[in-house]
């Protein structure tokens, strides 16, 4: 808070490293950043908002994880139970027969004697402190310290031990109303148990799950489904999934864009950062990417200006069910091949599939072409395809304004059509421009035609 303050000025600030990143505030963040213009800037945290892990994922900023962990660290067993003082009991008890300490946490400080008297009642003799922010620090440092020597057992305490705290011999942690807590306050507090080579225990108490919210559930599945270590990633990615990213050039950091559709929303920012990049925008040094090359990419250069094309086309292309009868598997072969991003991995994919399952059917391999023909659709620009009748009709961007209708792609395709003696018509339809391709029997006919487009404009290099 000294650093963000307007006494302490920098005279060459170079880097800028701000650890537990989640902790800080967009304004905190921004103040940070502003201190020095270009300055470069990492950021550690195990668990990322929302905001931020969304501003990776999309390309603005460099992402790193190291999921390795330090040596001997074992995964921490995490168990999700309704409020059961049996649990208590036998938690505190197997943690003390190891002669290990325990947290039990409570972000209510009014409920913290109750519980003391609760603990020393289900196990007696144990030894019991209760600590949270509002006592007298040299106090709560005391209470602190006394629980690192051994002084005392249990530790009684708010979320104040998320802090930093870092005591080897404690290796079970029972969180009480773990319903009210964020999936990074939780995976923190987790973290502060199984610190040595000793197994660590994480023990969820909530209300009955009909009292739960469905957000509260996912939470709640996402810490106990993973556990790894390293697993922060993961979990970031459900907090993103449940909280949604927010406003990237405003202060909000959650909420779905209720309006247009996160999935729109995505794709629409998406298709603005591979614009930009493609208009050669201006890097830190002040000199444009693409400042010897004119506007656009170079011929040879590939550059997508568009995320995803719509193929209409009556032919049958899917995984049948009696090809593949278990639903969760063709969802997960379905995401499979949204994911794959070149003829190779495509050829793996069929490979695996038939020595899995035996020879394609006809409309898996329709299926396969039609991604092929998506693929190429998509380098070459063209935001839709309609296959029918013996006729392919390909629908450039819609937007008149993108950079692409200046780029050498654009061109190349023109060039193209003009040296073609009549296959390939083109023409403009309500306002948007169109190629109609003539003598396309198929997908796999149009996947071969556009394969040949594609070859004149890029050359001999496949995708």
């Amino acid at each position: 808070h000294k650093i963000l303050g307007k006494e302490v000025r920098f005279k060459e600030l170079g880097l800028l490293v701000i650890d537990e990143e989640q902790k800080f505030g967009v304004g905190s963040k921004e103040k940070l950043r502003q201190m020095s213009v270009g300055v470069d800037t990492l950021t550690l945290t195990a668990t990322p908002i929302p905001r931020t892990l969304q501003f990776s994922l999309m390309g603005s900023r460099d992402l790193s994880v190291i999921s390795t962990p330090p040596p001997n660290r074992q995964p921490i067993a995490t168990e999700s139970h309704l409020y059961d003082e049996d649990i208590i009991r036998e938690a505190i008890d197997y943690e003390l027969a190891r002669n290990g300490q325990i947290y039990f946490v409570c972000n209510n400080i009014d409920e913290l004697p109750g519980i003391e008297a609760t603990i020393r009642r289900l196990c007696p003799g144990v030894r019991t402190a209760i600590g949270h922010g509002q006592m007298e620090p040299s106090r709560l440092e005391k209470i602190v310290m006394d629980f690192i020597y051994g002084e005392f057992d249990v530790l009684i305490s708010t979320t104040i031990i998320e802090n930093g705290i870092d005591i080897p011999n404690a290796n079970t942690i029972i969180i009480n109303h773990a319903q009210n807590f964020g999936l990074s306050d939780l995976h923190q507090m987790r973290g502060r148990v199984g610190r040595s080579n000793r197994k660590g225990f994480c023990y969820l108490l909530t209300p009955p799950d009909e009292l739960l919210g469905a957000d509260a559930r996912r939470r709640l599945r996402a810490l106990e489904e993973f556990s790894d270590l390293g697993a922060g990633f993961n979990i970031a990615m459900q907090d993103l999934d449940i909280r949604g990213a927010g406003n990237l050039l405003g202060a909000e950091q959650s909420g779905f864009i209720a309006d247009i559709g996160f999935e729109t929303y995505q794709k629409i920012l998406s298709e603005a950062m591979e614009e930009l990049h493609a208009e050669g925008i201006v890097e830190a040094d002040g000199s444009p990417e693409n400042e010897d090359q004119g506007v656009g990419p170079v011929l040879g250069e590939e550059v997508n200006f568009l995320s995803d094309c719509y193929i209409d086309t009556d032919v049958e292309a899917l995984i049948p069910d009696s090809y593949v009868s278990q639903s969760a598997e063709k969802i997960r072969l379905y995401k499979e091949l949204d994911s794959l991003e070149d003829e190779a991995g495509l050829q793996r994919f069929t490979a695996e599939m038939i020595d899995r399952f035996g020879p394609l059917p006809e409309a898996t391999v329709q299926l396969l072409n039609i991604i092929r023909l998506r693929r190429l659709c998509i380098r070459l620009g063209f935001e839709k395809a309609k296959v029918k009748n013996g006729l392919m009709i390909l629908r450039f961007l819609a937007d008149q304004n993108s950079p692409y209708f200046k780029s050498r792609t654009f061109m190349a395709i023109l060039e193209a059509v003009g040296r073609d003696g009549g296959r390939m018509v083109l023409k403009q339809v309500n306002g948007q421009l169109q190629i109609t391709m003539r003598e396309i029997s198929g997908i796999g006919s149009g996947v071969k035609a556009l394969e040949e487009l594609r070859t004149k404009v890029f050359g001999e290099k496949k995708i």
